[in-house]
Protein backbone atom coordinates (compact mmCIF):
# COMPACT_ATOMS: atom_id res chain seq x y z
CA UNK A 1 0.00 0.00 0.00
CA UNK A 2 1.36 3.40 -0.97
CA UNK A 3 2.00 5.89 1.78
CA UNK A 4 0.03 9.11 2.04
CA UNK A 5 1.83 12.34 2.86
CA UNK A 6 5.14 13.93 1.95
CA UNK A 7 7.43 11.63 3.93
CA UNK A 8 7.95 8.46 1.91
CA UNK A 9 10.89 6.50 3.30
CA UNK A 10 13.18 6.09 6.27
CA UNK A 11 15.72 8.55 4.89
CA UNK A 12 13.03 11.26 4.81
CA UNK A 13 12.18 10.38 8.41
CA UNK A 14 15.83 10.76 9.39
CA UNK A 15 15.96 14.20 7.74
CA UNK A 16 12.79 15.12 9.63
CA UNK A 17 14.21 13.93 12.96
CA UNK A 18 17.43 15.89 12.46
CA UNK A 19 15.40 18.95 11.45
CA UNK A 20 13.39 18.71 14.66
CA UNK A 21 16.33 17.95 16.93
CA UNK A 22 18.30 20.91 15.58
CA UNK A 23 15.53 23.20 16.78
CA UNK A 24 14.69 21.85 20.25
CA UNK A 25 16.46 23.69 23.07
CA UNK A 26 16.99 20.70 25.35
CA UNK A 27 17.18 16.91 25.16
CA UNK A 28 13.79 15.23 24.75
CA UNK A 29 12.40 11.75 25.30
CA UNK A 30 11.22 9.37 22.58
CA UNK A 31 7.46 9.98 23.02
CA UNK A 32 7.99 13.75 22.68
CA UNK A 33 10.14 13.27 19.60
CA UNK A 34 7.54 10.91 18.16
CA UNK A 35 4.76 13.47 18.72
CA UNK A 36 6.80 16.07 16.86
CA UNK A 37 7.72 13.71 14.01
CA UNK A 38 4.18 12.47 13.44
CA UNK A 39 3.36 15.74 11.65
CA UNK A 40 2.90 13.95 8.34
CA UNK A 41 0.69 11.02 7.46
CA UNK A 42 3.61 9.34 5.70
CA UNK A 43 5.53 8.81 8.94
CA UNK A 44 5.21 5.25 10.16
CA UNK A 45 5.97 4.78 13.88
CA UNK A 46 8.05 1.65 13.38
CA UNK A 47 10.16 3.27 10.68
CA UNK A 48 10.46 6.31 12.93
CA UNK A 49 11.71 4.23 15.89
CA UNK A 50 14.16 2.41 13.64
CA UNK A 51 15.42 5.71 12.20
CA UNK A 52 16.02 7.13 15.69
CA UNK A 53 18.00 4.03 16.68
CA UNK A 54 20.07 4.27 13.51
CA UNK A 55 20.76 7.99 14.11
CA UNK A 56 22.04 7.13 17.59
CA UNK A 57 24.16 4.30 16.16
CA UNK A 58 25.69 6.64 13.53
CA UNK A 59 26.28 9.29 16.24
CA UNK A 60 23.94 11.88 14.77
CA UNK A 61 21.99 11.74 18.05
CA UNK A 62 22.97 10.83 21.58
CA UNK A 63 20.84 8.99 24.09
CA UNK A 64 21.45 9.79 27.74
CA UNK A 65 19.05 9.06 30.61
CA UNK A 66 16.23 8.23 28.12
CA UNK A 67 16.58 11.62 26.39
CA UNK A 68 17.83 12.33 22.91
CA UNK A 69 20.07 15.23 21.87
CA UNK A 70 21.63 16.14 18.55
CA UNK A 71 25.38 15.99 18.04
CA UNK A 72 27.55 18.35 15.99
CA UNK A 73 27.63 15.69 13.28
CA UNK A 74 23.81 15.57 13.33
CA UNK A 75 23.56 19.38 13.11
CA UNK A 76 25.98 19.53 10.19
CA UNK A 77 24.33 16.73 8.20
CA UNK A 78 20.84 17.94 9.10
CA UNK A 79 21.60 21.45 7.82
CA UNK A 80 22.74 20.01 4.50
CA UNK A 81 19.56 17.96 4.06
CA UNK A 82 16.83 20.13 5.59
CA UNK A 83 15.93 21.84 2.31
CA UNK A 84 14.80 18.45 0.98
CA UNK A 85 11.90 18.48 3.48
CA UNK A 86 8.70 19.94 2.06
CA UNK A 87 7.96 23.50 3.18
CA UNK A 88 4.59 22.54 4.72
CA UNK A 89 6.29 19.92 6.92
CA UNK A 90 8.92 22.43 8.05
CA UNK A 91 6.19 24.94 8.97
CA UNK A 92 4.28 22.31 10.99
CA UNK A 93 7.49 21.31 12.76
CA UNK A 94 8.42 24.91 13.56
CA UNK A 95 5.04 25.51 15.22
CA UNK A 96 5.20 22.31 17.26
CA UNK A 97 8.83 22.84 18.28
CA UNK A 98 8.10 26.43 19.27
CA UNK A 99 5.37 25.28 21.67
CA UNK A 100 7.67 22.57 23.06
CA UNK A 101 10.56 25.01 23.52
CA UNK A 102 8.31 27.33 25.52
CA UNK A 103 7.46 24.43 27.83
CA UNK A 104 11.11 23.32 28.08
CA UNK A 105 12.22 26.88 28.85
CA UNK A 106 9.65 27.12 31.65
CA UNK A 107 10.71 23.75 33.07
CA UNK A 108 14.33 24.89 33.10
CA UNK A 109 13.40 28.12 34.89
CA UNK A 110 11.31 26.46 37.61
CA UNK A 111 13.25 23.92 39.67
CA UNK A 112 12.69 22.01 42.86
CA UNK A 113 15.11 19.86 44.85
CA UNK A 114 14.30 17.60 47.77
CA UNK A 115 16.94 16.49 50.24
CA UNK A 116 16.34 14.21 53.25
CA UNK A 117 17.83 15.37 56.55
CA UNK A 118 19.39 13.19 59.26
CA UNK A 119 16.60 14.18 61.69
CA UNK A 120 13.90 12.61 59.46
CA UNK A 121 12.69 15.89 58.01
CA UNK A 122 13.29 17.16 54.50
CA UNK A 123 14.76 20.30 52.96
CA UNK A 124 12.88 21.53 49.92
CA UNK A 125 14.61 24.07 47.69
CA UNK A 126 12.44 26.00 45.24
CA UNK A 127 14.11 28.10 42.52
CA UNK A 128 12.74 30.45 39.90
CA UNK A 129 14.89 31.94 37.14
CA UNK A 130 14.34 34.21 34.17
CA UNK A 131 16.57 35.03 31.22
CA UNK A 132 18.72 37.29 33.44
CA UNK A 133 19.36 34.77 36.21
CA UNK A 134 17.89 33.67 39.52
CA UNK A 135 14.82 35.56 40.74
CA UNK A 136 14.04 33.54 43.81
CA UNK A 137 15.47 30.65 45.80
CA UNK A 138 13.52 29.51 48.81
CA UNK A 139 14.52 26.73 51.22
CA UNK A 140 11.84 25.16 53.37
CA UNK A 141 11.94 22.61 56.15
CA UNK A 142 9.18 20.07 55.53
CA UNK A 143 7.83 17.36 57.77
CA UNK A 144 7.38 14.63 55.17
CA UNK A 145 8.22 13.62 51.65
CA UNK A 146 4.52 13.85 50.78
CA UNK A 147 4.38 17.46 52.00
CA UNK A 148 7.53 18.29 50.04
CA UNK A 149 6.12 16.80 46.85
CA UNK A 150 2.84 18.66 47.30
CA UNK A 151 4.65 21.98 47.83
CA UNK A 152 6.88 21.22 44.86
CA UNK A 153 3.87 20.53 42.61
CA UNK A 154 2.22 23.79 43.65
CA UNK A 155 5.40 25.76 43.04
CA UNK A 156 5.81 24.20 39.58
CA UNK A 157 2.18 24.94 38.73
CA UNK A 158 2.12 28.55 40.00
CA UNK A 159 5.67 29.98 40.20
CA UNK A 160 4.66 33.47 39.07
CA UNK A 161 1.85 33.74 41.61
CA UNK A 162 4.11 32.56 44.44
CA UNK A 163 6.89 34.97 43.44
CA UNK A 164 4.46 37.90 43.19
CA UNK A 165 2.82 36.94 46.49
CA UNK A 166 6.18 36.98 48.28
CA UNK A 167 7.01 40.35 46.71
CA UNK A 168 3.61 41.75 47.76
CA UNK A 169 4.22 40.74 51.37
CA UNK A 170 7.78 42.05 51.38
CA UNK A 171 6.72 45.37 49.88
CA UNK A 172 3.70 45.87 52.14
CA UNK A 173 4.01 48.66 54.69
CA UNK A 174 2.85 46.96 57.91
CA UNK A 175 3.86 49.83 60.22
CA UNK A 176 2.20 52.60 58.31
CA UNK A 177 5.63 54.08 57.74
CA UNK A 178 7.04 54.92 54.36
Amino acid sequence: MARVGFIHDKLDIKFLILYIMTRVIAPIDLPTLADLAMCDEGVDYFDFAEAVAELVHTEHLTLDDHKYAITDKGRKNGAICESSLPYSIRVKCEKSVSRLNGRLRREAQVRTELAPRPDGFFTLRLSLDDEHGNLLTLELLTASEYQSKRLSEQFRAHPDQIYNGILDVLLTDFDGKE
